[in-house]
């Protein structure tokens, strides 16, 4: 199988996107917010939204499954408080857990957090719960900034943070480290904030001592890691100097990288230095970068082309990059594919 582990759900009908817009315009009227109820998306418009976009591409380039989230941008966990962000997380999972399914051979889920600056991380257990026991969900993505680009949070390593990641361990489910919109005009979305927070989560855990107090969690920083993988030697040096143990024993029992790296080059890079058990097929189509690649002809995100391509994987390798550790990493995916048979 071909296994996409970092899917959003960027091509809802345009009535969630309206609904957003009211309940943000609420903030200032709380006697005109929508309920959820208000929203309605049928079954129907569920399939044309997914049918028209993502399961076609994923037809047409060669992938069978994608662990399916919801749009990561549209997260904004700064916007408003909890219940804003509780309300707004429900919705989003609904949709995403509805996708899976009307497709359950193409797609299963992955939960936003219902995440808020300065609130405690333990008041997204109950959604996460949820999510895991009633909608199957096999990931968490986790959001290190719901400033939006402030980073007013304690680092990932802080205590802050365990109750969240004690009930991960339970459920043995991973989660990604993403963030959402920045609201801080120094940092463009998805070409700096995106890779800032990539490069800033992996730096928190390589400063700490996470993984002995929790060493079964399991983090996956996307889009290749941001600048991980370019300064491994960097990495390398600095847990040096710290005097961590070396970076095979200290993080990568516990934290993956994905493929969505939209050039030849960054993939041989990436193939290169990290080592194979940690790195996961994942493309984010749809996503960040939607074109055409001039030189090549082909979009951008077409990333199985470059794990095709790569001279630095054997066939064996690869299997273990577009399946083998998607259903290491993500446990209860792999119980839901056995299920099936498999």
């Amino acid at each position: 199988m071909i296994i996409d582990v970092h899917g959003h759900y960027t091509t809802a009908p345009a009535a969630l996107g309206a609904w957003r817009e009211l309940q943000i315009a609420a903030l200032k009227e709380p006697g005109k917010a929508p309920k959820a109820s208000d929203l309605r998306i049928s079954d129907d418009e569920l399939r044309e939204s997914i049918e028209s976009n993502q399961l076609r591409l994923m037809r047409e380039r060669g992938s069978d499954l994608t662990i399916f989230s919801p749009r990561a941008s549209f997260m904004a966990h700064h916007i408003g408080d909890f219940n804003t962000s509780s309300t707004w997380a429900a919705i989003c999972n609904e949709l995403c857990y509805r996708v899976a399914q009307l497709f359950p051979d193409h797609f299963i889920p992955a939960a936003m957090l219902p995440q808020s600056p300065g609130v405690d991380p333990a008041t997204c257990i109950p959604e996460l719960v949820k999510c895991v026991e009633q909608y199957g969900n096999v990931g968490i993505n986790l959001n290190p900034d719901p400033s939006g680009g402030h980073w007013t949070s304690p680092p990932l390593s802080d205590r802050h943070w365990y109750p969240l990641y004690e009930k991960m361990v339970e459920y043995d489910i991973p989660a990604m480290i993403h963030v959402s919109t920045s609201c801080n005009t120094c940092f463009h979305t998805t070409g700096a904030h995106y890779l800032n927070a990539d490069t800033t989560a992996f730096m928190q855990c390589l400063t700490s001592e996470l993984f002995k107090d929790f060493p079964t969690l399991k983090f996956l920083i996307p889009h290749g890691g941001g600048a991980v993988p370019y300064h491994w030697g960097r990495f390398r040096g600095l847990a040096q100097e710290l005097k961590k143990p070396l970076l095979s024993e200290h993080l990568l029992n516990n934290i993956f990288f994905d493929t969505c790296v939209y050039h030849q080059p960054g993939i041989d890079l990436l193939t290169k230095v990290i080592p194979v058990k940690n790195i996961l097929f994942a493309s984010e189509m749809i996503g960040a970068v939607r074109g055409i690649d001039p030189e090549t002809g082909h979009y951008y995100d077409d990333t199985k082309r470059y794990v095709a391509a790569t001279a630095n994987l054997t066939d064996e390798e690869r299997h273990l990059v577009y399946e083998g550790n998607a259903r290491r990493v993500f446990p209860r995916l792999d119980a839901a594919l056995k299920q099936k048979g498999k």
